[in-house]
């Protein structure tokens, strides 16, 4: 369980963050995973709050894969899991149904988005079958995201689309998590702006943590 922490944040409530790489292969280790590292690396850049991660590298099995979502957001208490893989139309892609297996609400809206992200670069965006859900559980809730396999994709689906003044063509999901967070009763969580800027109503800010 590693940290994000900065001189300036001590004010800041703790995120707690489940990890979940699927990949029957990697998982066996015939190669080295890479949407751990490239998840941990983004988020570390985007978020300001001290940070805890929680990690898990399983293989493609629904049972296994829903369990991994409950351990992390019952026995752990993460605010956010995030899930890279399994989410294609082959036969051992389960991933949006393990998620769904363990969420008691589902966000629809985030996988709209990430494939609407993604056809600006595939038309085979289309096959993914990425999904969000929310996990309730009594005294706390979670937000559950599937996120696509390769870390190129992560990347994009999380940022968005800019164009080359730097201005957003398409939002990336990111911007909406904090504030859904928010509404679920987790901590007031704050992005580094130059890197992606969380939206909120105005209603919701907060005044920066100095």
């Amino acid at each position: 369980m590693k940290h994000n922490q900065t001189p300036d944040n001590e004010q800041q409530d703790t995120v707690k963050i489940g990890l979940i790489s699927i990949s029957d292969r990697a998982s066996q280790g015939v190669y080295i995973d890479e949407g751990l590292p490239a998840l941990k690396n983004w988020l570390g850049a985007a978020i300001s709050n001290p940070s805890l991660f929680e990690e898990r590298l399983i293989p493609d099995e629904r049972a296994t894969i829903t369990k991994a979502i409950m351990e992390l957001v019952d026995e752990h208490h993460c605010h956010l899991v995030l899930t890279t893989g399994g989410t294609g139309p082959s036969r051992r892609d389960v991933t949006p149904e393990a998620t769904l297996d363990a969420g008691t609400r589902e966000m629809p809206g985030f996988g709209e988005q990430m494939r609407q992200i993604s056809l600006h670069f595939v038309p085979t965006a289309i096959l993914s079958r990425q999904t969000a859900v929310l996990r309730e559980i009594p005294g706390h809730a979670a937000l559950v995201i599937n996120l696509p396999g390769q870390p190129k994709a992560i990347q994009e689906t999380l940022e968005g689309l800019k164009n080359a003044e730097g201005k957003s063509i398409v939002p990336g999901i990111f911007a909406a998590v904090p504030y859904c967070i928010d509404l679920i009763g987790g901590p007031y969580i704050q992005t580094n702006e130059a890197f992606i800027k969380a939206f909120r109503p105005k209603s919701a800010l907060k005044a920066k943590a100095q």
